[in-house]
């Protein structure tokens, strides 16, 4: 049974270019539904239909949709720490981003309904990512047990996000997740024995 209407790809597009240029343009203050369904070219309940707050729709379109593909098998696990930190690192890295998250994290914080939201939509969703992962590394024999999604997800985004949005540093010559998956795989590891 289908349930509501389908979505339309090309206003998703529409609307997720708008958020990226007005907010290069204008900053995130002044990225307002309302500006970002005219640029858009959209009517404000599109929007309101696919996102439900401005952080929401700004997270979508900077950072990552609601639905996630799941997490490459690579065949092992330090392999699968490798590209979940290449996911992450591509995510975070982006010049909308650096102007947007701290306004964003701010909004987030300051409601507790949206931060249930955001906690329920986006990162429930990337736990649920991770999950996969380390279920398969469990399956292989990799790890003894499924360690605490949430711990691993703070060990991988962690080290990431700081790297891109608190340093100044360039990152390492080999690459930032490169340098970061064998250390952070150990922790994994040794969350999982």
């Amino acid at each position: 049974m289908a349930r509501g209407r389908p979505r339309e790809e090309g206003i998703d597009d529409a609307v997720r270019g708008a958020v990226r240029a007005l907010l290069t343009e204008t900053g995130y203050q002044r990225c307002t539904i309302d500006a970002v369904a005219a640029r858009a070219g959209v009517g404000k309940a599109a929007v309101y239909r696919r996102w439900r707050s401005k952080a929401e729709l700004v997270f979508a379109a900077v950072v990552h949709p609601v639905e996630l593909e799941p997490p490459e098998d690579t065949g092992s696990l330090r392999g699968d720490v490798a590209a979940v930190l290449e996911v992450i690192q591509s995510s975070l890295d982006s010049a909308e981003l650096r102007q947007a998250l701290p306004s964003l994290l701010a909004d987030v914080r300051a409601d507790p309904v949206l931060e249930a939201r955001f906690g329920e939509v986006f990162l429930g969703r990337e736990r649920e990512y991770l999950v996969l992962m380390l279920e398969r590394a469990v399956a292989r024999g990799e790890l003894s047990r499924r360690p605490d999604p949430a711990l691993v997800h703070a060990i991988l985004l962690g080290p990431v996000l700081t790297w891109l949005h608190l340093f100044t540093e360039t990152p390492p010559s080999g690459g930032l997740a490169a340098s970061l998956a064998s250390p952070l795989h150990a922790a994994v590891v040794a969350l999982g024995a």
